[in-house]
């Protein structure tokens, strides 16, 4: 019994780390980006995904080589996504002034539909690339088209915001100076980075522990568990945008992490040297795949018809739906896996 409260309490030590070092990544990089003249642009954009999924990233890499637990990965990878997805319903529940679907900017449309095509080429990969044998080398033919669908969503959405939010970029460049130096940044950033590397590396191996000692499921814990750790800096970050009146920044940073985290599943496949990763892995990860897709598409929808109503004066319908789908994924991986 001790030693399965010691992996318990590795677990969340590590899940204490990364939210601490994460949510200060987070600011950290927001003053490095505003000194350097990143902060209005797309490598602006790039740059905060980068800090608010670097412990997905860092995870999904030792997960596939030194851990060597692919459903970890792959759990933690689309666990995030579904979770992101859920943070809608917390940010639904704190804007008391309406509905978020009624006000936020139309331009999320956009990432959470390359959002939608990218999840529903991974549930290809996880269900039909093994027995179709799609491969180049020890990767998937599916890992092309996640990081080809990165790279022009990146692309697409940078022009974007280019040509319809040029008055706001030059009024973010034109904000006061923080009350740190870029020196003092770049010195907090490389040793917060540090210990959310070091606790991302150690997080598999604790959750390996968690599964083995209580017989669950690695996808179980990597889509409920470890995802729950490492999204912790976006819930932050997010939350934090909200209460500062930033809703569309709060909104662009879960569309936005979403569309990173999938890539990390196309880095995760050239580091996985036995073969294509998803299809090394259990095929109930569609079942995260499907369930985010499912949200996002609520967003999208949402977005489009801009209603307004809302249940007992907390949150939209959209949330109430997106609330149902992510408890019903959780309830599926605990039958099949916990």
């Amino acid at each position: 019994m001790n030693e399965i409260w010691n992996h318990w309490l590795q677990l969340a030590g590590c899940a204490a780390l990364i939210l601490v070092a994460g949510s200060r990544l987070a600011r950290y990089g927001d003053v490095i980006a505003h000194y350097t003249g990143l902060g209005g642009n797309w490598i602006g954009l790039v740059l905060m995904a980068t800090v608010t999924s670097l412990p997905e990233l860092v995870t999904g890499v030792a997960s596939v080589t030194v851990a060597d637990v692919p459903d970890i990965a792959v759990g933690n990878v689309l666990g995030a996504c579904v979770l992101n997805l859920a943070m809608l319903v917390v940010l639904d529940a704190l804007h008391r002034k309406a509905s978020i679907y009624s006000i936020a900017s139309q331009g999320h449309v956009l990432g959470a539909a390359f959002g939608v095509v990218m999840l529903g080429v991974v549930a290809f990969g996880i269900l039909g690339a093994p027995q179709l044998g799609l491969q180049l080398g020890h990767i998937g033919v599916v890992t092309v088209a996640i990081l080809g669908l990165y790279a022009v969503a990146i692309r697409i959405i940078f022009k974007y915001e280019r040509g319809v939010r040029a008055a706001s970029v030059e009024a973010a460049v034109a904000e006061a100076a923080p009350a740190m130096t870029l020196q003092q940044a770049v010195v907090r950033y490389a040793i917060g980075a540090a210990v959310v590397v070091g606790a991302a590396l150690w997080l598999p191996f604790a959750a390996r522990a968690v599964a083995e000692a209580m017989g669950w499921s690695q996808s179980f814990v990597g889509t409920l568990l470890v995802a729950l750790a490492t999204t912790l800096p976006e819930l932050t970050v997010t939350v934090a945008a909200v209460r500062i009146g930033a809703l569309d920044m709060a909104i662009g940073n879960l569309v936005g992490s979403n569309l990173f985290n999938l890539a990390i599943l196309g880095l995760d496949d050239l580091l996985y040297l036995k073969g294509p990763l998803l299809a090394a892995v259990s095929p109930s990860h569609s079942l995260s795949a499907t369930a985010a897709t499912v949200m996002a598409g609520a967003l999208i929808v949402a977005l489009v018809a801009r209603p307004t109503a809302r249940l007992l004066n907390a949150v939209g319908w959209t949330s109430v739906l997106i609330a149902l789908v992510y408890f019903v994924n959780a309830w599926l991986h605990f039958r099949r896996g916990g």
